[in-house]
């Protein structure tokens, strides 16, 4: 069961943040149902090997088809949320964006995560993990000069895209069960790293502490 027992998802498979998301709803028990393309389900790791797929069930839709689309279009008419991870413009292209998914269910929350934003002068740019904890301070607070750890995908698009999605997801499922209205949750990874920076910018502002080398973390 769980705190989200009863709410069915949309899951439009993909990389790394999404997944995670998902994985997240599902662990908390919300019927998650992950959309694979038809030619990737058989490829995809069975739930022994591919943990970040737990606990939810694929279904293969060619979503090129006009009866794939259709059958997308009906499941996501009565689903509670939708999640999302592809390139700015690419649900709108299949007709699957926020517009038409929101008029034909209104109390959708229509969850989504890019690296850098729906709009923007780098929201079209290919961005990895490396990119996004850089250019928000992250990578500079980790390590020494001489001795540099970079920490996997964690800081950004699991912690930074995925878990903020998360969050937002279940914040506007909250608000539609109060007022019935649906809305998007618009998750860029690199705001959600700067956010995770908070603490670490403000005692630096005060301190005046600049260099990884000094401690930025009081004992």
């Amino acid at each position: 069961m769980g705190p989200l027992a009863g709410i069915k998802v949309i899951e439009m498979a993909g990389l790394a943040p999404g997944p995670f998301c998902a994985m997240m709803l599902a662990d908390m028990g919300a019927e998650v149902l992950r959309i694979d393309r038809p030619a990737t389900l058989d490829a995809k790791p069975g739930p022994k090997t591919s943990l970040l797929d737990r606990n939810r069930r694929a279904l293969a839709i060619d979503v090129k088809s006009s009866e794939g689309l259709a059958t997308l279009r009906r499941l996501t008419a009565s689903a509670d949320a939708l999640i999302e991870g592809y390139r700015p413009g690419v649900m709108e292209r299949m007709q699957l964006g926020p517009d038409d998914c929101l008029a034909a269910n209104p109390k959708l929350v229509y969850g989504r995560v890019t690296g850098w934003g729906q709009d923007g002068p780098l929201a079209q740019a290919a961005g990895h993990d490396l990119n996004y904890i850089a250019l928000t301070g992250a990578l500079h607070s980790i390590g020494t000069k001489d001795d540099i750890a970079i920490p996997l995908n964690l800081l950004g698009d699991f912690a930074g895209g995925g878990l903020y999605l998360a969050f937002g997801i279940v914040c506007a499922l909250l608000e539609a069960k109060k007022s019935g209205k649906g809305q998007v949750v618009d998750a860029a990874t690199v705001d959600g790293a700067a956010s995770l920076m908070t603490y670490i910018h403000a005692f630096r502002a005060e301190s005046g502490c600049r260099s990884p080398t000094q401690p930025v973390l009081m004992r």
